[in-house]
This record gives structure tokens, sequence and C-alpha cells, in this order.
């Protein structure tokens, strides 16, 4: 038996041990232990609360929270799912409440400034969060295009976390079937246009068209506008002038507005009621051989078969078809923000930190499809192979947005102006206007919004 004094020393033995080790993760992760005040005990957690869209929450609960939990163990993180269309006014009227619930928002690319200018957000640069930000953490590290999104009159109010951009996907059976060149960043919207029509196939010899060029956002719906945006950005055209008017309503503008409209006559039977989940499911059934869709639904079409049908070597991705000026990519990052009025910054922090470093993008990118906004990522060999072709695509895509600016309005009213652009290119699209009239009209109708 043990005497009480070799128990004892036995016991400090161990207690030192672990300490040590407790002691070396966190200088491993580039915070000191006099930084951990706010980081919770084992005896005394800290829990935070995220909203976030609920199209991802799930996966940030199941997945990410628990590889997070593995560096952080006494942060408790509880997210909450958000339908899209529901999301901003909800954290809208939680952040301007005396007492929010939220601790993280997980905000929408042209979300920042409306945020912000109401006191929402906090600087993620401040002497405060440099204090508890990793060494390591590289803010140079991000590409120019994710890390604006969440940036708002010089102040970054967030870090990337769903890097997203618009992409062009196609299938190369299709393509092959109907004996038409696969698609490269080189393809114009001139010569997809004439290979459409031979695009729309029947596939199986019955003598019915089973399979068709497109699908993508025909429907009226905020998201709808970001594809003519694109076609109209890649031939030189901007939303708003360099006084912040509407410049839109232009030639370039219409003429982008027509080759929207006209992409209906290559797609499936009532795409006019067609966006994101109906374009995903032809795509994922290999019915259409391109869609033009959000490039971090490329596991999901290509390499999950709960969710396709489709396998990594039947699925291109690519930015899309080149106007006079550029290619075409549209800008849609999701950005991890921290709340002005947060009793929990320091733990806040640490998750969007971690869930945004090096480590915590390659971890999320290979488990969960998650693109990453990190040059050195982008740049290196990712664990899955379907990443391969994925990664050269998005760096061109992050290059040609923050060219030719391609992303929506950046203003506090941005969301009321989105919403108008949804209205009129919707009319356009189901045929009640013309493409010029629909775009004067948005135009006016803006420009009184932001003013």
């Amino acid at each position: 038996m043990s005497k009480p004094a070799d128990v004892a020393t036995s016991v400090s033995r161990r207690m030192l041990m672990v300490g040590t080790a407790s002691l070396a993760l966190l200088g491993a992760m580039g915070i000191s232990a006099l930084a951990q005040e706010g980081l919770g005990t084992a005896e005394q957690p800290v829990e935070i609360h995220v909203m976030a869209n609920e199209a991802f929450s799930n996966a940030i609960q199941e997945t990410e929270v628990a590889e997070f939990n593995k560096h952080y163990p006494n942060i408790k993180v509880t997210v909450d799912g958000v339908p899209y269309v529901e999301l901003l006014a909800k954290m809208m009227l939680d952040a301007t409440s005396p007492t929010p619930t939220y601790d993280v928002l997980i905000i929408d690319d042209p979300w920042a400034p409306q945020l912000a200018e109401v006191g929402a957000l906090a600087d993620l640069k401040s002497p405060e969060f440099a204090a508890w930000t990793a060494p390591d953490y590289d803010w140079a590290d991000f590409n120019t295009a994710p890390l604006a999104a969440s940036e708002w009159n010089g102040v970054q109010y967030g870090a990337p976390l769903r890097s997203n951009m618009l992409m062009m996907f196609y299938n190369r059976a299709l393509y092959d079937k109907a004996g038409v060149p696969h698609p490269t960043p080189e393809l114009t919207w001139a010569q997809y246009m004439e290979q459409a029509p031979k695009l729309v196939q029947d596939t199986n010899g019955d003598g019915k068209t089973d399979a068709w060029a497109v699908d993508t956002y025909f429907v009226r719906e905020p998201l709808t506008p970001t594809i003519w945006q694109t076609i109209m950005n890649a031939n030189g055209g901007k939303l708003l002038d360099a006084d912040g008017k509407p410049a839109f309503n232009s030639e370039i503008g219409v003429a982008a507005l027509d080759t929207h409209r006209k992409l209906l006559e290559y797609a499936p039977p009532g795409a006019l009621a067609h966006g994101y989940t109906e374009s995903l499911q032809a795509f994922r059934q290999g019915t259409v051989a391109t869609m033009f869709q959000w490039g971090s639904v490329y596991r999901s079409s290509a390499v999950d078969p709960k969710t396709t049908t489709l396998k990594p070597e039947q699925v291109g991705v690519q930015v899309m078809p080149t106007g006079s000026a550029s290619a075409g990519a549209h800008r849609g990052i999701w950005s991890g923000s921290v709340s002005a009025k947060s009793e929990n910054k320091q733990a806040a922090w640490a998750f969007v930190q971690w869930l945004s470093s090096k480590e915590g993008e390659a971890f999320r990118a290979n488990a969960l499809g998650t693109f990453p906004a990190r040059k050195s990522t982008l740049s290196s060999k990712p664990d899955s192979d379907w990443l391969v072709p994925v990664y050269p695509a998005l760096q061109l895509a992050y290059d040609v947005s923050a060219k030719g600016e391609m992303w929506r309005i950046r203003h506090p009213r941005s969301d009321a102006a989105q919403q108008v652009l949804a209205d009129e290119i919707g009319r356009a699209m189901a045929g009640k206007t013309s493409s010029a009239d629909a775009l004067n009209a948005a135009a006016e109708k803006i420009a009184d919004i932001l003013k």
C-alpha cells in the first residue's frame, strides 16, 4: 500500500504533467496561458450561441463544432439555423437588442455594411481582439475577394468561413453524348450560346428530349440577379458608377439580361420556377449539361453518393463563360462575425478564428467540401483527390471577381436594393416586361434607396 506522502507526490506529479501538456497545447495554438480567462475551464465552461443559415447550420454543429472542441473543450457551442429569407432580419433584431442572444453571426456577403452601421459587429483587428489572435493566424494569407466581403469603411468585421463563388458546373458525359467540346476557362458566352441547342438532346433514343443544356436561377428571388450580373460584369458592366449611382441599365446590362433570359430556351420544362434547389436536383440527376451555381455544392453534386447520381470523373467545374472583359464569377462569402455586445467575445473569436485558421479551413474543406479562402490552402495539395481540380478553378474565380468587382451592392441598404433587382429581373424573366424596361425601373428605385 502506498504511503500518504507517496500518494500526494504521485498526484502532484500527474497534475504537473497535465498542466504542462495543457500549456504546450495552448502554446502550439499561439495563445498564452495568461489569455485563457475567457475560454472557460472544465469546472466553468463558457457557452456561446451561433446564428447561421439553416442550409449549413447542422454541418457546423455536428462536424465543425466537434473538431473545434478537440482544441477548446471548455467552450460549448450551440448553432441555431434560420431560413435564409429570415436570417438578416433576425440578425438585426437580435443584434440591436439590449441583451442579444447570439455571440457569433455567420453573415452573407452583402450584409456587413448594414449590420456594421447599427453597431452589431465587433472589429476583429482591434487591440482587444489582436491580443486573442494566434501569431500564425496571418490575415494577409486570405485572398482579397473573400476577405473584403466582411470589411466596411476600413474595419474588418468578419473572417471568411464558407467562401463561395458562382461557377459553371458541367456534365462531361452529356457533353460527349452531344459531341460538344468540354468547357474551358476561355469559353465565351457567344460560343456557349451556339453550343446550347446541341446540348438539348434525346440520350436514350426514344424520340423524347430527356437532357437539356442548362439549369440555374430563373425564379424571382434575391439570388437570381447574380446570374445576370455575372454576365454583365464579364462584359465590363458595373452595378454602380464611381459616384455610387446605378449604372446597370446600360446597353451592356440589357444585353446581359437578354442572355440570361435566352437560357430559358435550353432549360428543362418549368425552369422559370427554378432556383437553387431545382437546378441542383436537375444537375445531380444528370438531366442538364451545365449548371450555373454556387461552387460549394461541388462535393454534394459530384462526390457524395447520398445526394447525387454523378461521380467525380463526370463533373467539371470552372469559372463562368468569358465576355468581352474577362471570365465570369460572382462572390458569395459567408463570414464569421462576433457580436459587439457579446459577453463572451474571446470564446466567440476563438470559434471563428479556429474555423478560419489554416488548420480549420483545411479540415472543413476535406470533411465538408467548404471552399477555402486562403492563398496557402489553394496553392497546396489537398488531402482529398476530388478537391484537386477545384482549387485552381476557385483561385481563378477569386482573381476574376476581385479584378471586376463582381459582387452585390455594398451599402447599408444593399438588401433592399437586392430585393428590387429580384422583383424587376423576375418580371423580365416571366416575360412581363422587356430587359431594358426592367433595368430602368430597377435603377430608378435603387437610386432612391441608396440616397
